[in-house]
């Protein structure tokens, strides 16, 4: 990727910087997280719902959930109706919630130094790590295991590796999905069960990171628009195999600039929105608090195949560099 379009995420991305680091590790004591959100920014959005599912020795010893009272939107609303149908929480539940700064706090506590696991888990950690620096003036900066990467380098063979493909591929029970706690319990059993297959596979956590590491080789990737550069692949990429959909009129590139990223890092671009769709990115100006309830067409299809369960998510612009910076500076 050319300097400029580094240097132009990096300015984009929200510095975190006492963020804890992602690893590849299984330990023996962690917890596994799951929020859930009245959207994707953490700019614009907060945090409805927390879990945590404390694990010592392959044994559960703790467990912490609690729905949280977000600030209402204009009209006295605490979540749209996209968040209430697919998450199952609604103003009422919202209405007698406790407040943020109490919750994380007993969050924190609980969580203490652990490292913390979770399924695409940078979405929440950027929710815990600005929701606590907003709250409790300091930072969320535990180490963090995503099993969204180690499943996607572990089981190549997979099409698709949302939580809910690893759930079916090894046959675990998810109930309550999309509430944090019935995502934590199903995120912590996927990962017993992704520590066993490495095991298998590579006789220990050590073996594995080695293979995590190896560059593997490069493919060619098809866009709609534009051509990726084969050399410049990253198989370790949020987006590499996934197809992409921009709208709106973006702040940091133009529109071609962004489609040439996502096709370099190995991404499929799309113009519209369709069942295959992993990312919708919305414009900055698509995504403000003055004009959330205007959505464009491309937002309104996405929302509706969202509920359907295809996995499609919808990202902010800022989020979506957010999401792509930590990938980038890995490797540069």
């Amino acid at each position: 990727m050319p300097d400029t379009h580094l240097q132009a995420l990096l300015s984009a991305q929200t510095i975190r910087e006492s963020k804890g680091r992602s690893v590849i590790a299984f330990p023996d004591t962690y917890c596994v997280i799951d929020v859930e959100t009245t959207g994707r920014s953490p700019q614009w959005d907060h945090i409805i719902e927390v879990a945590a599912l404390k694990i010592s020795g392959g044994q559960e010893i703790g467990r912490f959930t609690s729905l949280i009272q977000p600030p209402s939107m204009p009209g006295g609303a605490f979540v749209d109706d996209f968040i209430a149908a697919l998450t199952g929480i609604t103003d009422e539940m919202l209405a007698g919630a406790p407040y943020a700064p109490d919750v994380l706090e007993e969050f924190a506590a609980f969580v203490g130094n652990a490292p913390v696991v979770g399924h695409c888990v940078s979405f929440d950690i950027n929710f815990l790590y600005d929701s606590c620096d907003r709250y409790l003036d300091r930072p969320f900066s535990n180490d963090y295991i995503d099993t969204l990467r180690i499943a996607r380098k572990l089981h190549p063979e997979m099409s698709r590796h949302r939580l809910a493909d690893l759930v079916d591929h090894f046959g675990v029970t998810h109930n309550d999905a999309h509430r944090a706690m019935g995502d934590v319990e199903a995120t912590a059993e996927c990962f017993a069960r992704l520590k066993s297959d490495v095991l298998e596979r590579h006789g220990g956590e050590e073996e594995f990171r080695k293979a995590f590491r190896a560059v593997g080789g490069s493919r060619a990737v098809k866009a709609a628009d534009i051509q990726g550069d084969s050399q410049k692949i990253d198989e370790d990429s949020p987006i590499f195999g996934c197809a992409c959909v921009f709208t709106g009129k973006l702040e940091k590139f133009t529109r071609a600039e962004a489609m040439q990223i996502v096709a370099d890092l190995g991404g499929i671009n799309q113009d519209g929105v369709t069942k295959t769709t992993r990312y919708l990115i919305l414009g900055n100006n698509d995504y403000c608090a003055s004009i959330k309830d205007g959505k464009s067409n491309k937002q309104k299809k996405a929302e509706k195949l969202a509920l359907k369960g295809t996995g499609i998510e919808i990202l902010p612009e800022t989020a979506f560099y957010d999401m792509l910076g930590e990938e980038l500076l890995r490797g540069h």
